[in-house]
């Protein structure tokens, strides 16, 4: 079946297309500095490989991506979730460390649900600054953003805390059914609160709520309520990538874990197509955004690209891909190219040609007012 200039256009203009036009564009890259970039093997009934291992690094992003789409949503903003993450990789690192034997089970359950349950108190706190005390939600967050990274130092005591557990390795280094059982784990939670979301009015509460606070409310909606369990959801989703992220390098650092992380959800959040000013909210875009900032971090270090250089590359595709998406951005363009292709060769874009009947005046003739005048 042939593609229409109006099928064509359409296309284009759905809002996973430049995403994902981005994202086919990072892996011809990546295949053709490394013709073995999508090779996956098999060792000791595990996959590897690189697309492997981008799923499996992209996982806390999906899950901290995940929680800030619903803030978006509300049209609210988490600043906060880097520190969370330092805060929940810290406690359960620290908890683990001063175990008798770090491989017991019940130990490592235990530290992970003391993280778990911290982070949640710091998400209600969030969502209680914002939907009860009345504080802008980007001052609120950048509160915990800042006094977080401290918390997280002083449960560390300024140290890197390294612990040697199999059962938490599992959770960010660990393979189930030969699959990373990070990428596993944040699948099953984006299936869940895609299902959650979109199979009952929740999601519909949401995005009434984040277009028109006011109207939700003379509605009946109890938006108090809403906020502070989604920001509660984004703490919790914080909490769960720092430990992933803790588990993958067997430590806690509570100065550089998550550092700009929450830079990379908005980012993710916004390529996916769902605006900072709130109302619909897409869960599969920022998946394909998530998928879309992990494989440029991968295809930039693996062209050897320094690895600071990483985030003016991120800014730029985040750039050009909000551009693409936009309406008006792409209106002009068109209009633009469109003039220009009308426009007779040779012709100056800065000429106008004067009607024929049109003539420079004599200055010896006399004017109508003149002539009426007399």
């Amino acid at each position: 079946m042939s593609i229409t200039p109006g099928r064509l256009r359409a296309l284009t203009r759905h809002r996973l297309f430049w995403p994902l036009a981005l994202l086919a564009g990072l892996l011809l890259v990546a295949v053709a500095d490394n013709p073995s970039f999508f090779s996956v093997r098999v060792q000791g009934g595990h996959l590897y490989g690189n697309l492997i291992d981008i799923l499996r690094l992209s996982a806390p992003l999906a899950l901290i991506a995940l929680g800030m789409t619903l803030v978006i949503a509300l049209k609210g903003i988490d600043l906060s979730v880097g520190a969370v993450v330092a805060i929940g990789g810290a406690v359960a690192c620290t908890e683990i460390s001063q175990l008798a034997d770090q491989g017991s089970a019940s130990g490592v359950v235990l530290a992970v649900g003391a993280a778990l349950g911290l982070c949640l108190l710091a998400g209600l706190w969030n969502g209680f600054l914002v939907a009860y005390v009345g504080i802008q939600p980007i001052i609120a967050t950048l509160i915990l953003m800042v006094a977080g990274r401290g918390v997280a130092q002083m449960v560390t005591d300024g140290q890197i805390v390294t612990v040697s557990s199999s059962p938490y390795h599992l959770i960010g280094g660990g393979y189930l059914f030969g699959l990373p059982f990070s990428a596993l784990t944040a699948g099953a939670v984006l299936g869940l609160v895609a299902l959650l979301v979109r199979r009952s009015a929740l999601g519909v509460l949401v995005e009434s709520v984040g277009g028109n606070a006011e109207a939700s409310r003379l509605a009946g909606i109890k938006s108090r309520g809403l906020t502070l369990g989604v920001y509660a959801f984004s703490g919790l989703c914080a909490g769960a990538a720092g430990l992933m992220i803790s588990s993958n390098i067997a430590g806690a650092d509570g100065n550089n874990a998550g550092l700009w992380i929450e830079l990379d959800a908005i980012f993710a959040v916004v390529i996916g197509g769902t605006a900072l000013t709130g109302g619909r909210f897409y869960l599969g875009g920022t998946l394909v955004g998530v998928l879309v900032i992990q494989t440029l971090t991968t295809v930039v270090l693996s062209l050897g690209v320094p690895p600071e250089t990483t985030l003016v590359f991120k800014a730029c595709v985040v750039t050009a891909v909000c551009l693409l998406q936009s309406p008006a951005f792409r209106h002009a363009v068109t209009s633009r190219l469109r003039r220009a292709g009308s426009r007779p060769p040779g012709a100056s874009s800065t000429h106008i040609e004067k009607p024929e009947h049109e003539h420079e005046p004599d200055p010896t003739e006399p004017t109508p007012r003149e002539v009426q005048n007399t």
